[in-house]
């Protein structure tokens, strides 16, 4: 009889172990940008922000990248497998696919950055919703809308999503986390901020 207990006390601690495990922050927005408005450095910059933003925050051993799209590149194909949890615990989506439909879990109560505070949206002072993606609603690339595959703050085009699921009417452009609208008025950090953005992208854990 002790044995079994002693066996399902076991059980129930690996099971609660895994539990914690599986609802560990694996998806967060940045709670600042590079200050250089879309210039993120190309991918490579914008993953060493998302790992140090992580590392930062107390994340250990989990590789970040940022969701973004480039001229060769599908952000879709960046983040690994799922499933995505914010740092709240909260699940984000299963799998790419969920993430890519309207099964996903991805509003502004749930779109936290690494710290897990909400990041500000529409009707907020000053607004954040647009969120960099250079991509298509399916994860894949908006052609010609990566600023230059993140290398730009001057000239260029960056497509952006709305964390908060807010726009203008109630499009499915508007409503869309990864593909809204693109920036208008260059790549700069002003140009971003004018249209109710700061720079901000997504960071998912890939592992």
């Amino acid at each position: 009889m002790k044995r079994i207990l002693i066996l399902s006390a076991a059980l129930c601690s690996g099971l609660l172990i895994a539990s914690a495990q599986d609802n560990t922050m694996s998806f967060f927005v940045t709670s600042a940008g590079l200050g250089k408005g879309a210039n993120l450095g190309g991918l490579a910059g914008a993953d060493a922000h998302c790992q140090s933003l992580a590392e930062a925050a107390g994340s250990t051993g989990k590789t970040w990248h940022a969701y973004l799209s480039t001229s060769d590149t599908d952000a879709k194909d960046r983040i690994g497998s799922g499933p995505w949890s914010n740092a709240k615990g909260q699940k984000i989506a299963d799998d790419v696919a969920s993430l890519h439909s309207d099964a996903n879990n991805i509003n502004k109560e749930t779109a936290l950055d690494e710290k897990g505070n909400a990041v500000n949206g529409r009707g907020d002072q000053p607004n954040k919703h647009d969120i960099l993606t250079g991509s298509m609603p399916d994860g894949t690339k908006a052609a010609d809308q990566s600023c230059n595959n993140w290398t730009s703050d001057g000239e260029g085009v960056a497509m952006m999503g709305h964390h908060d699921r807010m726009g203008l009417d109630d499009s499915a452009a508007a409503k869309s986390w990864n593909s809204s609208h693109a920036s208008r008025g260059g790549c700069g950090q002003e140009a971003l901020k004018g249209t109710g953005g700061d720079g901000l992208f997504y960071c998912f854990a890939t592992n």
